[in-house]
Protein backbone atom coordinates (compact mmCIF):
# COMPACT_ATOMS: atom_id res chain seq x y z
CA UNK A 1 0.00 0.00 0.00
CA UNK A 2 1.45 3.27 -1.05
CA UNK A 3 2.11 5.89 1.59
CA UNK A 4 0.58 9.31 1.04
CA UNK A 5 3.11 11.85 -0.06
CA UNK A 6 4.45 13.91 2.78
CA UNK A 7 3.54 17.61 2.51
CA UNK A 8 6.49 19.88 2.85
CA UNK A 9 6.11 23.37 4.33
CA UNK A 10 8.07 26.13 2.81
CA UNK A 11 9.68 28.08 5.70
CA UNK A 12 10.14 31.26 3.69
CA UNK A 13 6.50 32.55 4.03
CA UNK A 14 6.57 31.88 7.78
CA UNK A 15 9.77 33.81 8.19
CA UNK A 16 8.22 36.62 6.18
CA UNK A 17 5.13 36.77 8.42
CA UNK A 18 7.28 36.87 11.53
CA UNK A 19 9.42 39.64 10.09
CA UNK A 20 6.26 41.61 9.17
CA UNK A 21 4.87 41.29 12.68
CA UNK A 22 8.16 42.40 14.20
CA UNK A 23 8.30 45.31 11.78
CA UNK A 24 4.76 46.36 12.64
CA UNK A 25 5.52 46.04 16.32
CA UNK A 26 8.60 48.24 15.92
CA UNK A 27 6.59 50.76 13.94
CA UNK A 28 3.84 50.85 16.55
CA UNK A 29 6.17 51.26 19.52
CA UNK A 30 7.15 54.87 18.73
CA UNK A 31 3.54 55.70 17.96
CA UNK A 32 2.39 54.24 21.27
CA UNK A 33 5.12 56.14 23.10
CA UNK A 34 4.07 59.35 21.38
CA UNK A 35 0.43 58.72 22.29
CA UNK A 36 1.41 58.11 25.90
CA UNK A 37 3.45 61.32 26.03
CA UNK A 38 0.57 63.25 24.52
CA UNK A 39 -1.80 61.86 27.16
CA UNK A 40 0.56 62.88 29.93
CA UNK A 41 1.00 66.38 28.58
CA UNK A 42 -2.75 66.70 28.19
CA UNK A 43 -3.15 65.55 31.79
CA UNK A 44 -0.95 68.45 32.93
CA UNK A 45 -3.12 70.85 30.97
CA UNK A 46 -6.30 69.25 32.31
CA UNK A 47 -5.23 69.48 35.95
CA UNK A 48 -6.19 73.12 36.34
CA UNK A 49 -9.39 72.65 34.37
CA UNK A 50 -10.67 69.64 36.32
CA UNK A 51 -9.98 71.38 39.61
CA UNK A 52 -11.43 74.65 38.35
CA UNK A 53 -12.41 77.13 41.04
CA UNK A 54 -13.42 74.44 43.52
CA UNK A 55 -11.02 74.98 46.41
CA UNK A 56 -12.62 72.39 48.70
CA UNK A 57 -9.78 70.19 49.93
CA UNK A 58 -11.70 66.88 49.78
CA UNK A 59 -12.96 67.44 46.24
CA UNK A 60 -9.55 68.55 45.07
CA UNK A 61 -7.78 65.53 46.57
CA UNK A 62 -10.24 63.18 44.91
CA UNK A 63 -9.84 64.77 41.48
CA UNK A 64 -6.06 64.81 41.71
CA UNK A 65 -5.94 61.15 42.79
CA UNK A 66 -8.38 60.09 40.07
CA UNK A 67 -6.46 61.89 37.31
CA UNK A 68 -3.09 60.64 38.59
CA UNK A 69 -4.16 56.98 38.63
CA UNK A 70 -5.56 57.36 35.13
CA UNK A 71 -2.55 58.99 33.51
CA UNK A 72 0.01 56.84 35.39
CA UNK A 73 -1.90 53.66 34.44
CA UNK A 74 -1.87 52.70 38.10
CA UNK A 75 -4.35 50.61 40.04
CA UNK A 76 -4.63 53.04 42.96
CA UNK A 77 -3.51 56.50 44.06
CA UNK A 78 -3.39 58.10 47.48
CA UNK A 79 -2.74 61.76 48.33
CA UNK A 80 -1.57 62.45 51.89
CA UNK A 81 -1.35 65.92 53.45
CA UNK A 82 0.56 66.84 56.58
CA UNK A 83 -1.44 67.84 59.66
CA UNK A 84 0.87 70.13 61.63
CA UNK A 85 -1.33 69.98 64.75
CA UNK A 86 -0.99 66.20 65.13
CA UNK A 87 2.18 65.70 63.06
CA UNK A 88 0.38 63.07 60.97
CA UNK A 89 -0.17 62.40 57.30
CA UNK A 90 -3.87 62.13 56.54
CA UNK A 91 -6.06 61.48 53.55
CA UNK A 92 -9.72 60.94 52.78
CA UNK A 93 -8.69 59.88 49.28
CA UNK A 94 -7.17 56.48 48.69
CA UNK A 95 -8.78 55.08 45.56
CA UNK A 96 -10.24 51.68 46.34
CA UNK A 97 -11.08 52.38 49.99
CA UNK A 98 -13.24 55.49 49.64
CA UNK A 99 -15.12 56.78 52.64
CA UNK A 100 -12.33 56.11 55.15
CA UNK A 101 -9.98 58.63 56.68
CA UNK A 102 -6.42 57.34 56.82
CA UNK A 103 -3.98 58.77 59.36
CA UNK A 104 -0.40 57.61 59.65
CA UNK A 105 2.59 58.96 61.63
CA UNK A 106 4.64 61.43 59.61
CA UNK A 107 7.81 59.45 60.44
CA UNK A 108 6.58 55.94 59.57
CA UNK A 109 6.20 53.88 56.45
CA UNK A 110 7.01 54.69 52.85
CA UNK A 111 4.92 57.86 52.88
CA UNK A 112 6.53 59.08 56.12
CA UNK A 113 10.04 58.49 54.81
CA UNK A 114 9.24 60.28 51.57
CA UNK A 115 7.73 63.23 53.46
CA UNK A 116 10.61 63.56 55.95
CA UNK A 117 13.43 63.09 53.46
CA UNK A 118 11.85 64.86 50.51
CA UNK A 119 13.16 62.06 48.30
CA UNK A 120 11.09 59.92 45.88
CA UNK A 121 10.78 56.16 46.29
CA UNK A 122 10.27 53.82 43.34
CA UNK A 123 9.83 50.19 44.43
CA UNK A 124 9.40 47.26 42.07
CA UNK A 125 8.20 45.09 44.97
CA UNK A 126 7.05 46.97 48.05
CA UNK A 127 7.28 43.86 50.25
CA UNK A 128 11.05 43.75 49.79
CA UNK A 129 11.44 47.17 51.45
CA UNK A 130 11.43 47.03 55.29
CA UNK A 131 9.89 50.51 55.48
CA UNK A 132 6.69 49.29 53.83
CA UNK A 133 3.85 48.73 56.29
CA UNK A 134 2.06 45.50 55.36
CA UNK A 135 -0.70 46.02 57.91
CA UNK A 136 -2.68 48.22 55.51
CA UNK A 137 -2.70 45.44 52.91
CA UNK A 138 -3.62 42.91 55.56
CA UNK A 139 -6.59 45.00 56.75
CA UNK A 140 -7.91 45.68 53.23
CA UNK A 141 -7.04 42.40 51.51
CA UNK A 142 -5.10 44.28 48.87
CA UNK A 143 -1.64 43.18 47.57
CA UNK A 144 0.75 46.01 46.84
CA UNK A 145 3.47 45.22 44.31
CA UNK A 146 5.01 48.17 42.49
CA UNK A 147 4.94 51.52 44.28
CA UNK A 148 5.96 55.08 43.40
CA UNK A 149 5.87 57.78 46.08
CA UNK A 150 6.87 61.46 45.70
CA UNK A 151 6.67 64.54 47.95
CA UNK A 152 4.24 67.37 47.13
CA UNK A 153 6.51 70.42 46.96
CA UNK A 154 5.23 74.00 46.68
CA UNK A 155 6.90 76.87 44.85
CA UNK A 156 8.44 77.96 48.16
CA UNK A 157 9.92 74.45 48.58
CA UNK A 158 7.54 73.59 51.40
CA UNK A 159 6.50 69.92 51.51
CA UNK A 160 2.72 69.68 51.92
CA UNK A 161 2.53 65.89 51.87
CA UNK A 162 3.07 63.01 49.45
CA UNK A 163 1.41 61.42 46.45
CA UNK A 164 1.58 57.65 46.09
CA UNK A 165 0.60 55.38 43.18
CA UNK A 166 0.34 51.60 43.48
CA UNK A 167 0.59 48.70 41.05
CA UNK A 168 1.22 49.79 37.52
CA UNK A 169 -1.07 47.75 35.29
CA UNK A 170 1.74 46.63 32.99
CA UNK A 171 5.25 46.24 34.34
CA UNK A 172 6.70 48.60 36.91
CA UNK A 173 7.06 52.33 37.24
CA UNK A 174 9.92 53.67 35.13
CA UNK A 175 12.20 56.66 35.57
CA UNK A 176 10.12 58.37 32.90
CA UNK A 177 7.00 57.74 35.04
CA UNK A 178 8.81 59.15 38.05
CA UNK A 179 9.90 62.27 36.16
CA UNK A 180 6.38 62.92 34.91
CA UNK A 181 4.77 62.32 38.33
CA UNK A 182 7.19 64.83 39.85
CA UNK A 183 6.05 67.49 37.38
CA UNK A 184 2.40 66.55 37.90
CA UNK A 185 2.77 66.56 41.71
CA UNK A 186 4.44 69.98 41.74
CA UNK A 187 1.57 71.33 39.65
CA UNK A 188 -0.99 69.76 42.00
CA UNK A 189 0.84 71.15 45.05
CA UNK A 190 0.19 74.70 43.83
CA UNK A 191 -3.58 74.08 43.83
CA UNK A 192 -3.45 72.28 47.17
CA UNK A 193 -1.57 75.19 48.73
CA UNK A 194 -4.23 77.58 47.44
CA UNK A 195 -6.96 75.34 48.85
CA UNK A 196 -5.27 75.16 52.26
CA UNK A 197 -4.92 78.94 52.39
CA UNK A 198 -8.57 79.30 51.45
CA UNK A 199 -9.59 76.79 54.12
CA UNK A 200 -7.49 78.62 56.71
CA UNK A 201 -9.14 81.93 55.78
CA UNK A 202 -12.62 80.42 56.04
CA UNK A 203 -11.82 78.86 59.41
CA UNK A 204 -10.44 82.18 60.66
CA UNK A 205 -13.57 83.98 59.47
CA UNK A 206 -15.80 81.39 61.15
CA UNK A 207 -13.86 81.77 64.39
CA UNK A 208 -14.19 85.55 64.15
CA UNK A 209 -17.89 85.26 63.40
CA UNK A 210 -18.45 82.95 66.35
CA UNK A 211 -16.48 85.30 68.57
CA UNK A 212 -18.66 88.19 67.39
CA UNK A 213 -21.77 86.12 68.17
CA UNK A 214 -20.47 85.49 71.69
CA UNK A 215 -19.63 89.16 72.17
CA UNK A 216 -23.05 90.17 70.83
CA UNK A 217 -24.78 87.79 73.24
CA UNK A 218 -22.65 89.11 76.09
CA UNK A 219 -23.43 92.70 75.06
CA UNK A 220 -27.15 91.94 74.97
CA UNK A 221 -27.08 90.34 78.38
CA UNK A 222 -25.02 93.21 79.79
CA UNK A 223 -27.44 95.81 78.41
CA UNK A 224 -30.39 93.82 79.68
CA UNK A 225 -28.80 93.56 83.12
CA UNK A 226 -27.81 97.25 83.22
CA UNK A 227 -31.26 98.39 82.10
CA UNK A 228 -32.88 96.32 84.83
CA UNK A 229 -30.39 97.26 87.54
CA UNK A 230 -30.45 101.00 86.77
CA UNK A 231 -34.20 101.32 87.13
CA UNK A 232 -34.32 101.03 90.93
CA UNK A 233 -31.34 103.24 91.91
CA UNK A 234 -32.40 105.96 89.46
CA UNK A 235 -35.88 105.98 90.94
CA UNK A 236 -34.40 106.20 94.44
CA UNK A 237 -32.11 109.09 93.45
CA UNK A 238 -35.04 110.89 91.83
CA UNK A 239 -37.14 110.48 94.99
CA UNK A 240 -34.31 111.66 97.27
CA UNK A 241 -33.80 114.75 95.12
CA UNK A 242 -37.44 115.68 95.55
CA UNK A 243 -37.19 115.25 99.33
CA UNK A 244 -34.00 117.30 99.41
CA UNK A 245 -35.68 120.13 97.49
CA UNK A 246 -38.56 120.26 99.94
CA UNK A 247 -36.26 120.32 102.95
CA UNK A 248 -34.08 123.09 101.50
CA UNK A 249 -37.16 125.18 100.75
CA UNK A 250 -37.88 125.15 104.50
CA UNK A 251 -34.53 126.82 105.23
CA UNK A 252 -34.34 129.93 103.04
CA UNK A 253 -31.70 131.39 105.37
CA UNK A 254 -29.22 128.94 103.85
CA UNK A 255 -29.34 130.96 100.63
CA UNK A 256 -29.57 127.88 98.41
CA UNK A 257 -31.51 128.49 95.22
CA UNK A 258 -33.52 126.06 93.18
CA UNK A 259 -31.07 126.47 90.31
CA UNK A 260 -28.72 124.19 92.20
CA UNK A 261 -30.87 121.22 91.27
CA UNK A 262 -31.37 122.03 87.59
CA UNK A 263 -28.24 120.25 86.27
CA UNK A 264 -28.95 117.33 88.59
CA UNK A 265 -32.53 117.04 87.32
CA UNK A 266 -31.44 117.39 83.72
CA UNK A 267 -28.78 114.70 83.84
CA UNK A 268 -30.96 112.41 85.94
CA UNK A 269 -33.73 112.72 83.38
CA UNK A 270 -31.24 111.89 80.63
CA UNK A 271 -30.25 108.73 82.49
CA UNK A 272 -33.90 107.82 83.00
CA UNK A 273 -34.58 108.28 79.28
CA UNK A 274 -31.60 106.14 78.33
CA UNK A 275 -32.74 103.41 80.71
CA UNK A 276 -36.30 103.44 79.36
CA UNK A 277 -35.27 103.55 75.71
CA UNK A 278 -32.68 100.82 76.20
CA UNK A 279 -35.24 98.66 77.95
CA UNK A 280 -37.63 99.23 75.06
CA UNK A 281 -34.98 98.32 72.49
CA UNK A 282 -34.13 95.12 74.35
CA UNK A 283 -37.76 94.04 74.57
CA UNK A 284 -38.28 94.74 70.87
CA UNK A 285 -35.14 92.78 69.98
CA UNK A 286 -36.32 89.80 72.03
CA UNK A 287 -39.75 89.89 70.38
CA UNK A 288 -38.20 90.14 66.92
CA UNK A 289 -35.84 87.22 67.54
CA UNK A 290 -38.68 85.11 68.91
CA UNK A 291 -40.91 85.86 65.94
CA UNK A 292 -38.09 85.15 63.49
CA UNK A 293 -37.27 81.77 65.07
CA UNK A 294 -40.91 80.74 65.19
CA UNK A 295 -41.43 81.81 61.59
CA UNK A 296 -38.43 79.82 60.39
CA UNK A 297 -39.62 76.75 62.29
CA UNK A 298 -43.08 77.08 60.76
CA UNK A 299 -41.61 77.34 57.24
CA UNK A 300 -39.39 74.32 57.89
CA UNK A 301 -42.36 72.19 58.96
CA UNK A 302 -44.31 73.22 55.86
CA UNK A 303 -41.37 72.28 53.65
CA UNK A 304 -40.99 68.90 55.35
CA UNK A 305 -44.66 68.16 54.77
CA UNK A 306 -44.32 69.09 51.09
CA UNK A 307 -41.20 67.03 50.39
CA UNK A 308 -41.52 64.03 52.71
CA UNK A 309 -44.18 61.40 53.13
CA UNK A 310 -44.84 61.97 56.80
CA UNK A 311 -46.72 59.41 58.83
CA UNK A 312 -50.12 60.36 60.36
CA UNK A 313 -48.53 60.44 63.81
CA UNK A 314 -45.82 62.86 62.69
CA UNK A 315 -48.41 65.03 60.92
CA UNK A 316 -50.50 65.14 64.09
CA UNK A 317 -47.58 66.33 66.19
CA UNK A 318 -46.51 68.73 63.43
CA UNK A 319 -49.97 70.30 63.38
CA UNK A 320 -49.89 70.66 67.16
CA UNK A 321 -46.48 72.30 67.02
CA UNK A 322 -47.61 74.74 64.33
CA UNK A 323 -50.69 75.63 66.37
CA UNK A 324 -48.45 76.36 69.33
CA UNK A 325 -46.19 78.50 67.12
CA UNK A 326 -49.11 80.51 65.81
CA UNK A 327 -50.59 80.99 69.28
CA UNK A 328 -47.20 82.10 70.64
CA UNK A 329 -46.58 84.49 67.78
CA UNK A 330 -50.03 86.00 68.04
CA UNK A 331 -50.11 86.27 71.81
CA UNK A 332 -49.94 90.04 71.45
CA UNK A 333 -51.96 90.89 68.32
CA UNK A 334 -51.17 94.23 66.75
CA UNK A 335 -54.06 96.48 65.62
CA UNK A 336 -53.25 97.08 61.93
CA UNK A 337 -55.24 99.88 60.34
CA UNK A 338 -55.54 101.44 56.93
CA UNK A 339 -53.54 104.65 57.20
CA UNK A 340 -53.89 107.51 54.70
CA UNK A 341 -50.30 108.59 54.74
CA UNK A 342 -50.44 112.26 53.73
CA UNK A 343 -52.67 113.52 56.59
CA UNK A 344 -50.99 111.06 58.97
CA UNK A 345 -47.54 112.45 58.15
CA UNK A 346 -48.86 116.00 58.15
CA UNK A 347 -50.04 115.62 61.74
CA UNK A 348 -46.73 114.15 62.92
CA UNK A 349 -44.79 116.94 61.17
CA UNK A 350 -46.99 119.47 62.95
CA UNK A 351 -46.06 117.95 66.32
CA UNK A 352 -42.35 117.88 65.46
CA UNK A 353 -42.52 121.49 64.26
CA UNK A 354 -44.04 122.44 67.61
CA UNK A 355 -41.30 120.63 69.55
CA UNK A 356 -38.63 122.40 67.52
CA UNK A 357 -40.32 125.82 67.45
CA UNK A 358 -37.19 127.40 68.95
CA UNK A 359 -35.40 126.48 65.72
CA UNK A 360 -35.55 128.33 62.36
CA UNK A 361 -36.39 125.43 60.05
CA UNK A 362 -38.62 124.87 57.04
CA UNK A 363 -40.70 121.68 56.69
CA UNK A 364 -42.10 120.52 53.36
CA UNK A 365 -44.38 117.58 52.52
CA UNK A 366 -45.15 116.37 48.98
CA UNK A 367 -46.88 113.29 47.55
CA UNK A 368 -50.22 111.69 46.66
CA UNK A 369 -52.79 112.61 49.30
CA UNK A 370 -54.83 109.45 48.64
CA UNK A 371 -52.02 106.96 49.25
CA UNK A 372 -52.85 104.53 52.03
CA UNK A 373 -51.05 101.75 53.85
CA UNK A 374 -51.99 98.89 56.22
CA UNK A 375 -49.81 99.39 59.29
CA UNK A 376 -49.87 99.56 63.06
CA UNK A 377 -50.27 103.34 63.62
CA UNK A 378 -48.08 103.62 66.71
CA UNK A 379 -45.21 101.83 64.96
CA UNK A 380 -45.35 104.10 61.90
CA UNK A 381 -45.74 107.18 64.12
CA UNK A 382 -42.69 106.31 66.22
CA UNK A 383 -40.59 105.43 63.17
CA UNK A 384 -41.41 108.72 61.45
CA UNK A 385 -40.86 110.75 64.63
CA UNK A 386 -37.43 109.14 65.04
CA UNK A 387 -36.42 110.09 61.49
CA UNK A 388 -37.77 113.65 61.75
CA UNK A 389 -36.08 114.22 65.12
CA UNK A 390 -32.81 112.96 63.66
CA UNK A 391 -33.23 115.32 60.69
CA UNK A 392 -33.98 118.33 62.91
CA UNK A 393 -30.95 117.72 65.12
CA UNK A 394 -28.62 117.50 62.10
CA UNK A 395 -29.92 120.55 60.19
CA UNK A 396 -28.65 124.07 60.97
CA UNK A 397 -31.09 126.94 61.39
CA UNK A 398 -32.50 128.36 58.14
CA UNK A 399 -32.19 124.84 56.74
CA UNK A 400 -34.89 122.66 55.21
CA UNK A 401 -36.43 119.23 55.90
CA UNK A 402 -38.45 117.50 53.19
CA UNK A 403 -40.80 114.51 53.45
CA UNK A 404 -41.79 112.86 50.18
CA UNK A 405 -44.18 110.05 49.27
CA UNK A 406 -43.08 108.27 46.10
CA UNK A 407 -44.77 105.34 44.37
CA UNK A 408 -42.67 102.73 42.58
CA UNK A 409 -43.88 99.67 40.65
CA UNK A 410 -43.85 97.36 43.64
CA UNK A 411 -42.89 99.69 46.48
CA UNK A 412 -44.07 102.82 48.22
CA UNK A 413 -41.29 104.97 49.62
CA UNK A 414 -41.52 107.48 52.44
CA UNK A 415 -38.38 109.63 52.35
CA UNK A 416 -37.20 112.05 55.03
CA UNK A 417 -34.52 114.31 53.61
CA UNK A 418 -32.51 116.94 55.45
CA UNK A 419 -29.99 119.39 54.05
CA UNK A 420 -27.82 119.20 57.12
CA UNK A 421 -24.27 118.26 57.94
CA UNK A 422 -24.55 114.66 56.65
CA UNK A 423 -23.01 111.46 57.95
CA UNK A 424 -19.55 110.17 57.07
CA UNK A 425 -19.25 106.84 55.25
CA UNK A 426 -17.54 105.29 58.29
CA UNK A 427 -20.34 106.30 60.67
CA UNK A 428 -23.06 105.07 58.30
CA UNK A 429 -21.86 101.52 59.00
CA UNK A 430 -22.81 101.81 62.69
CA UNK A 431 -25.75 104.18 62.41
CA UNK A 432 -28.44 101.64 63.34
CA UNK A 433 -26.49 99.83 66.06
CA UNK A 434 -27.81 101.99 68.91
CA UNK A 435 -25.84 103.83 71.60
CA UNK A 436 -23.55 105.15 68.86
CA UNK A 437 -22.50 108.81 68.71
CA UNK A 438 -21.05 110.44 65.59
CA UNK A 439 -19.24 113.04 67.71
CA UNK A 440 -17.56 113.32 71.06
CA UNK A 441 -20.10 113.42 73.90
CA UNK A 442 -18.60 116.63 75.29
CA UNK A 443 -19.74 118.48 72.16
CA UNK A 444 -23.41 118.00 72.93
CA UNK A 445 -23.69 117.11 76.61
CA UNK A 446 -25.56 120.36 77.35
CA UNK A 447 -27.97 120.12 74.40
CA UNK A 448 -31.67 119.31 74.54
CA UNK A 449 -33.74 117.15 72.17
CA UNK A 450 -34.39 118.91 68.82
CA UNK A 451 -31.48 121.28 69.39
CA UNK A 452 -28.99 121.40 66.55
CA UNK A 453 -26.29 118.79 67.01
CA UNK A 454 -28.11 117.46 70.09
CA UNK A 455 -26.27 114.18 69.68
CA UNK A 456 -28.94 111.60 70.27
CA UNK A 457 -28.11 108.19 71.62
CA UNK A 458 -29.00 106.46 68.36
CA UNK A 459 -31.67 104.36 70.04
CA UNK A 460 -34.45 105.86 67.91
CA UNK A 461 -32.77 104.73 64.68
CA UNK A 462 -32.06 101.35 66.23
CA UNK A 463 -35.72 101.01 67.19
CA UNK A 464 -36.81 101.94 63.66
CA UNK A 465 -34.50 99.28 62.22
CA UNK A 466 -36.04 96.66 64.52
CA UNK A 467 -39.54 97.76 63.48
CA UNK A 468 -38.57 97.43 59.81
CA UNK A 469 -37.49 93.82 60.31
CA UNK A 470 -40.53 92.92 62.34
CA UNK A 471 -43.17 94.57 60.16
CA UNK A 472 -41.70 93.80 56.75
CA UNK A 473 -40.59 97.19 55.45
CA UNK A 474 -37.10 98.34 54.56
CA UNK A 475 -35.03 101.11 56.12
CA UNK A 476 -32.12 102.61 54.21
CA UNK A 477 -30.03 105.77 54.26
CA UNK A 478 -28.06 107.81 51.75
CA UNK A 479 -25.88 110.58 53.10
CA UNK A 480 -23.18 112.99 52.00
CA UNK A 481 -21.07 114.76 54.59
CA UNK A 482 -20.96 118.54 54.25
CA UNK A 483 -18.00 119.40 52.03
CA UNK A 484 -17.04 122.32 54.28
CA UNK A 485 -16.83 120.16 57.45
CA UNK A 486 -15.78 116.71 56.17
CA UNK A 487 -14.60 115.28 59.51
CA UNK A 488 -16.59 114.42 62.64
CA UNK A 489 -14.61 116.87 64.74
CA UNK A 490 -15.30 119.72 62.29
CA UNK A 491 -18.05 121.88 63.75
CA UNK A 492 -21.00 123.56 62.07
CA UNK A 493 -22.06 126.86 63.71
CA UNK A 494 -25.69 125.69 63.66
CA UNK A 495 -26.97 128.65 61.64
CA UNK A 496 -26.40 129.11 57.92
CA UNK A 497 -26.03 132.87 58.35
CA UNK A 498 -23.08 132.25 60.70
CA UNK A 499 -21.26 129.81 58.42
CA UNK A 500 -17.94 131.23 57.16
CA UNK A 501 -18.13 129.01 54.06
CA UNK A 502 -21.66 129.71 52.81
CA UNK A 503 -22.62 132.98 51.14
CA UNK A 504 -26.26 131.92 50.78
CA UNK A 505 -28.76 129.33 51.96
CA UNK A 506 -28.36 127.48 48.65
CA UNK A 507 -24.65 127.02 49.36
CA UNK A 508 -25.55 125.08 52.50
CA UNK A 509 -28.37 123.13 50.86
CA UNK A 510 -25.98 121.93 48.16
CA UNK A 511 -23.11 121.05 50.50
CA UNK A 512 -24.46 117.89 52.19
CA UNK A 513 -27.39 116.11 53.78
CA UNK A 514 -29.07 112.77 54.44
CA UNK A 515 -32.09 110.89 53.13
CA UNK A 516 -33.70 108.16 55.20
CA UNK A 517 -36.15 105.96 53.31
CA UNK A 518 -38.94 103.69 54.60
CA UNK A 519 -39.87 101.36 51.75
CA UNK A 520 -43.14 99.38 51.95
CA UNK A 521 -44.18 96.55 49.57
CA UNK A 522 -47.36 97.09 47.58
CA UNK A 523 -49.90 94.53 46.37
CA UNK A 524 -50.24 94.03 42.63
CA UNK A 525 -48.26 97.18 41.89
CA UNK A 526 -51.33 99.33 42.69
CA UNK A 527 -52.95 100.18 45.99
CA UNK A 528 -52.24 98.31 49.18
CA UNK A 529 -54.38 95.30 49.90
CA UNK A 530 -56.43 96.26 52.94
CA UNK A 531 -58.69 93.23 53.11
CA UNK A 532 -59.34 92.37 56.71
CA UNK A 533 -57.79 95.61 57.92
CA UNK A 534 -59.90 97.77 60.26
Amino acid sequence: MDRPAERTIDPKPLMGDRRNRLRRSKDQAPRQSQDQQARKLQALLDLGRIIGLDLQIDNMLYRIAQKTAQVMEADRCSVFLHDAKTDELWSKVALGIEGKVIRIPSQGGIAGYCFRSGQPLNLKDAYEDPRFNREVDASTGYRTRSLLCLPLVTRSQQILGVIQVLNKREGVFTEEDQSFLKTFANQAAVFLEMAQLQTARIEALEESREELRRLNRAKGKALDHLSHELRTPLSIIQGNLRLLKRKIEKFPELGLKGGLFEPLDKNLNRLMEIQQETDKIIRSSHEFEKGFILGELDRLLVKLEEELDLSPEIRYHSAGLKDWIRSSASARPLPFERIFLYPFIEEIMKQVRERSRHRKLTFDLTGDQETHLPMEPLVLKEALENLLKNAVENTPDQGCIEVRLEKKEDRLELKVRDFGIGISAENQRYLFDGLFHTQDTELYASKKPYDFNAGGKGLGLRQTRLYSRRFGFELSVESRRCSFIPKDMDLCPGDISLCPHCNSVDDCLNSGGSTFCLSFPVSGGKAFDTAGIA
